[in-house]
């Protein structure tokens, strides 16, 4: 099937949306690698590759550097961890919101993540800084406000 710019630039916003909320209004990040997708896929096709061969091709691309997410694993600790004081839907809005928090924000830049960062070591080291970050975060913001207060 062929595609246009518009298409891959339409999955990529859904994907991070989604995945990297941060990154939703970036519109020259979303233009440039809807473009390279576009290119990567029309170039395989005239080379001869199918279409399922070349959408493959042109989604690494509209991908890379994506797959690992700050925001998605916010969204498990709160899960994992926090599951009795904080309900799912409330984690993933809050998730939003911590990622705008300067200790997280370093914790996460410490381990410099990148696509095959959750098959490391250093996954479990970030989940588990992030977690005692989140905690305090939420002692010291008096968090959880809908739960019962801790003492």
């Amino acid at each position: 099937m062929k595609r246009e710019a518009s298409y891959f630039r339409s999955v990529l916003e859904q994907y991070l949306s989604g995945h990297h909320p941060e990154m939703g209004d970036c519109d020259s990040f979303l233009c440039s690698r809807s473009e390279e997708a576009l290119g990567v896929y029309a170039e395989a096709l005239k080379n001869g590759a199918s279409y399922p061969e070349a959408e493959e091709l042109a989604n690494e691309v509209l991908y890379k550097g994506l797959h690992f997410s700050a925001y998605d694993m916010i969204v498990e600790v709160l899960w994992n961890e926090f599951s009795e004081e904080i309900p799912q839907g409330v984690a993933e809005r809050l998730a939003a919101i911590l990622l705008g928090n300067k200790a997280i924000a370093k914790a996460i830049a410490t381990y410099r993540p990148d696509d095959d960062f959750d098959g490391r070591p250093e996954y479990d080291l970030l989940y588990t800084e992030l977690t005692g970050i989140i905690q305090l975060v939420m002692e010291k913001n008096e968090l959880p406000a809908f739960g019962a207060a801790r003492h």
